[in-house]
């Protein structure tokens, strides 16, 4: 049985009348028609659903709607616009970070929630930051140069 509830999707409050056991992701993407965060695997071992509750990266695959009245959900979509990309997604792009693409979305938002934890880190930081995520198209090297040129970014930014 359903019943209505809110939840603040990229800063805006959507009103939802939903199971309460429903994934955050099918919400996401069936009834928001946010697209940016994918199904992989359905199982917490893939990273492709991440979106980011309250600052931090969480799989939506599991997550049951019910549990996020109150909490600030973050999705790829909601880190830049296409007038002013957020500064990860620009550095994917100038180090072609992707090549399909499908695991980008949350491979973003995991490292959007680990720069704003360290936004000076080593490779190697960024790298197990990151180990949540799946990339099987051997994109690796490009994704840390990605990364660690938005932290340079962003920390100029801020100073």
């Amino acid at each position: 049985m359903s019943k209505p509830l809110t939840l603040t999707v990229n800063g805006r409050d959507h009103d939802l009348d939903v199971s309460g056991t429903t994934p955050l992701l099918d919400v996401l993407r069936n009834s928001l028609g946010l697209k940016g965060s994918r199904y992989g695997c359905g199982l917490e071992q893939c990273g492709a659903c991440m979106v980011l509750i309250d600052g931090a990266a969480e799989y939506s695959c599991s997550r049951e709607v019910g549990t996020l009245a109150g909490y600030s959900i973050t999705t790829v979509e909601g880190l830049g616009t296409m007038e002013a990309l957020h500064p990860l997604q620009q550095a994917f792009l100038d180090e072609q970070a992707g090549q399909c693409g499908y695991c980008l979305s949350g491979i973003l938002i995991a490292a959007k929630a680990f720069l704003d934890r360290n936004p000076d880190p080593t490779r190697a930081e960024v790298a197990a930051a990151l180990d949540r995520n799946l990339c099987r198209c051997g994109s690796h090297p490009r994704i840390l140069r990605a990364v660690l040129r938005a932290a340079a970014v962003m920390r100029r930014q801020v100073a």
